[in-house]
């Protein structure tokens, strides 16, 4: 099929198509919900530490904890600040570089995702997993790759 020809969405494909959206907004505000009340962050935030947590000890660069979690620049500089200022997280030097600096977790951005973890992993099984069957969980898993590896997301 040419490039600029638009093949048509049926009815039952655009049904599928919301049903798949809408349950990826609502499953993520539901999280989201569940990690503010358990542990006092959003999901933007559990998504930063846990980056750092998994990451070198001296911490990343902001522009490698973007590219990890799949963030432009700017979103993460503003999470970032935010995040700052709740002392969830620090800038520090770079020792390789006096430019740059690095981010890494502090003690209460440490505790905050430890206390979130735990929660979040119960809720995501309760919310998602265990309404799945194993079929349909190696359904969503292989579609999910194919799908991603079909566009440009620089993974």
């Amino acid at each position: 099929m040419p490039a600029t020809e638009v093949s048509a969405v049926d009815d039952a494909e655009w049904a599928l198509f919301d049903g798949f959206v809408l349950m990826h907004a609502e499953l993520g505000r539901e999280l989201d919900r569940r990690l503010q009340r358990d542990a006092g962050i959003s999901q933007a935030d559990f998504g930063l530490m846990l980056a750092l947590f998994r990451g070198p000890e001296e911490g990343l660069r902001p522009g490698a904890l973007g590219e990890l979690i799949g963030w432009e620049k700017s979103r993460v500089s503003h999470q970032l600040t935010r995040m700052v200022g709740r002392g969830l997280v620090e800038r520090v030097e770079c020792d390789t570089d006096a430019r740059g600096s690095m981010i890494v977790l502090t003690r209460a951005g440490r505790r905050a995702l430890l206390g979130g973890m735990r929660n979040h992993a119960r809720d995501i099984r309760e919310l998602f997993l265990d309404r799945l069957e194993p079929d349909e969980k190696r359904a969503i898993a292989a579609a999910s790759a194919r799908v991603l590896g079909g566009l440009d997301v620089g993974r």
